[in-house]
Order: C-alpha cells, then sequence, then structure tokens
C-alpha cells in the first residue's frame, strides 16, 4: 500500500562535467537511505562496492545500480527507462529516492516528460533536475572539457535520434534545471567564474539556482529534498527542437493517455498475441499489459507489450473468486485513436 510518491532526481550534464563524482558522494553519504540508482552515461559508471557500503550495507547493494547501455535515454524512453522503472517500482524493497544520471547528450525534457507515464506518476515524482557545468570549461570558451570526446560519444551512440549543436544541447539541459551546480570552480579565479555565472543566466529565460562546488562536494541534502515535482512543470522548459517544432502548430506530442479494454476469454493465445501485435505496430502504441482467460486453461495469460514486442506466460491459477476476463490497459500519446484500436481488440474475440 504505496501512498507516498517515491522522488526521482534527474543529475544531467555533459560527460566529463562530474555528474558521476557528485554521485558517488551522494551514495557514499546516504545516512542508511535505499538510493536506487539508473545510470545511462557511457563508460563513465565510476561506482563500485566500496561507495555502496557507505550507504549501508543492508539498504543500498548492487542490484539498485542498473546501468542503460542501448543509448541515449531520451531516444530510448518507452523502450529502455520505461521498462526499467516498472521494474525497480515492482520490487519487494523498493527504494527511498532514485537517482537517474543521463548521458551527456541526452534532452532531459523527453526523460522529464516519461514521469507522466500513467504506471509511473501515481508512483514517483521528479523531486528536481540538476544539470551540472564545467565552470572551467565555460571560462574557456567551451561547453565541456574535451569536446572530441562528446564527439565520439554521439557518433558511438547508434540510437541517438537528434544532433542537437552543443550550445543548443547545453542550454536546453540549463532550460530543464532546477539547481545548476557550478562545478570545478577551484580552477577558475573569482572573477572568471562570476563572468561564468552571468553567461549561463543569459542562456535560459528561467531562473534555477546555481550553486559552486569542487570536486563535485557537496552535501546529499542540497542535492536530494528539493520537492519541485518537475514533471508538472515540463511546458516550461521546452527545447530548443520542441520550440521550432511547434512554431507553426501547437500541440502537447509528451503528454500519454490509458485507457482499458475488458473481453472475454481468449480461443487461441498465440493467435490473440500476434494480433496484438499488428494493432500496437499499426496505431504506434507505446505500452500493453495486462491478462487473459484462455479457454480450456485452469491458469491466467499475462500480457507485457512494449512497442510491438510482447511477453506472455501463465502466471497463476484463477482463484475461485475471480471473474475469468480479459483485461488490457493500453498506453499511448494523447492522439492515439482509442476508438479504432478498441474496436480492433475487441473483434479478436
Amino acid at each position: 500500500m504505496q501512498t507516498i510518491k517515491i522522488p526521482a532526481t534527474v543529475i544531467t550534464g555533459f560527460l566529463g562535467a562530474g555528474k558521476t563524482t557528485i554521485i558517488r558522494n551522494i551514495l557514499a553519504n546516504a545516512g542508511g537511505k535505499r538510493i536506487a540508482l539508473i545510470i545511462n552515461e557511457f563508460g563513465d559508471l565510476g561506482v563500485d562496492g566500496d561507495v555502496l557500503k557507505g550507504c549501508g550495507a543492508e539498504t543500498c547493494t548492487e542490484d539498485d545500480i542498473i546501468e542503460l547501455t542501448n543509448g541515449c535515454i531520451c531516444c530510448t524512453v518507452a523502450d529502455d527507462f520505461i521498462p526499467t522503472m516498472t521494474k525497480l517500482l515492482e520490487r519487494e524493497n523498493r527504494p527511498d529516492h532514485i537517482v537517474i544520471e543521463t548521458s551527456g547528450l541526452a534532452l532531459p525534457q523527453p526523460l522529464i516528460a516519461a514521469f507522466n507515464w500513467p504506471d509511473i506518476r501515481t508512483q514517483v515524482t521528479v523531486d528536481g533536475v540538476v544539470t551540472v557545468v564545467d565552470s572551467a570549461a565555460v571560462a574557456a570558451g567551451r561547453f565541456a572539457d574535451d569536446h572530441d570526446r562528446i564527439d565520439a560519444q554521439r557518433v558511438a551512440d547508434e540510437g541517438l535520434d537528434h544532433e542537437s549543436p552543443l550550445e543548443e544541447l547545453f542550454e536546453d539541459q540549463l532550460t530543464a534545471a532546477d539547481l545548476i551546480v557550478l562545478n570545478k570552480t577551484d580552477l577558475v579565479s573569482a572573477e572568471k567564474l562570476a563572468a561564468v555565472r552571468a553567461d549561463i543566466a543569459t542562456r535560459t529565460t528561467r531562473k534555477p539556482m546555481m550553486i559552486d562546488a569542487k570536486n563535485g562536494e557537496i552535501p546529499p541534502s542540497v542535492l536530494l529534498g528539493l520537492g519541485v515535482g518537475t514533471e508538472d512543470d515540463i511546458e516550461n522548459r521546452k527545447s530548443h527542437h520542441e520550440l521550432e517544432h511547434e512554431a507553426g502548430e501547437e500541440h502537447d506530442h509528451d503528454e500519454f493517455d490509458s485507457f482499458v479494454v475488458e473481453l472475454g476469454p481468449v480461443a487461441d493465445a498465440a493467435r490473440f498475441t500476434a494480433a496484438l501485435s499488428d494493432i500496437i505496430s499499426a496505431h504506434d502504441i507505446l505500452r500493453l499489459k495486462g491478462f487473459a482467460a484462455v479457454k480450456g486453461k485452469p491458469m491466467r495469460l499475462l500480457v507485457q507489450a512494449v512497442g510491438s514486442r510482447i511477453d506472455q506466460y501463465f502466471d497463476r491459477s484463477w482463484a475461485p473468486e475471480d471473474v475469468r476476463a480479459t483485461r488490457l490497459v493500453v498506453i499511448g500519446l494523447h492522439d492515439m485513436d482509442e476508438a479504432s484500436i478498441r474496436a480492433q481488440i475487441e473483434a479478436l474475440i
């Protein structure tokens, strides 16, 4: 009976800005709080067992560190992030806080919008978005210390479906922020740091709080517990791509809707799920899940689909008090054709 939403902190910033160092510090000073960590940064894991012991051997384990390696998290929200979050929330020992380290190439906006996903929004809230900035690099007229390394990262990520100029990507990360960490301040003079602050202030119309840091040394109490609920403010944090895309047409393509289809028993489980896969592909359905009653079978068929990939298995016997029926939850973007989808699924019985 979970009634309190789990807070999630999104930590973004270019590769080399110091995100992982900050996360190591959070884990080492967790004070017994169980923190689950989702990492999407390439070649920058940097978290080991010794660090995990700092947040309590009984509360933080290797299972609480999840690495997403299938590409930029903002481009694989439906395929990777949503299923990962779902599995995390289904655990018996749920985390007290979730920390997500994005790829340096990630647009934070699609990830934040994903927290409005029906399965997630009732259980998790975005406590805040923290953008880490390499102050020394910005002072030197760059956005990251090693641009060649970032370009190599861009080439290596075959799943990346946006190629924003680094300047735009930098500004998008700032625009999404609730807190901006000016890291590596020990490498710049006070005068140059003031110039960095002024530069960053001109790059976003929002005015997120800015704090200084060196070596990523920031108390977890400063980073965690912001209590913003960022997913409710996504409309005020649009990326360059979104603003350009909306210049000629007003729409909200990041909103999700869901509905339930209730049916009678299924005659052939394999044929039924194959037909569901075709319907999912035809209507770009993001997620479908539920269970089905199969004629002649004493067990309930569990159905889980992410995109057109469907997993099915008999999970348990029907209880005497159960109504032997088929019940499916369909999740998609707000403009999906519910009437057509519903009619096609109902026609399978």
